[in-house]
């Protein structure tokens, strides 16, 4: 079994770690990789930041019934708006 990552796969393998699909060993594999590259250990840093913000984020999305609304609206001024 090869225990070193390549940087593609390791890139993967934080992606996978980021949202809890990646395997103690994948996790494992990672962590030592990401102790000998800066460039992995860089993109893991900031995709640990980038996943802290979003979890953080206080995001409100419309109802169903309000992006339908909206929907509805935005076709009427489309349909009644003068053609050029």
């Amino acid at each position: 079994m090869k225990f070193f990552l390549e940087c593609d796969k390791a890139v993967h393998v934080c992606d996978k770690s980021q949202y809890n699909e990646a395997s103690f060993l994948e996790k494992l594999m990672l962590k030592l990789h990401i102790l000998m590259c800066k460039l992995c250990r860089g993109h893991a840093k900031r995709n640990s930041k980038l996943t802290k913000t979003i979890k953080s984020a206080n995001i409100k999305t419309l109802r169903p019934e309000e992006k339908q609304q909206l929907k509805t609206r935005l076709r009427q001024e489309i349909d009644n708006s003068p053609q050029s």
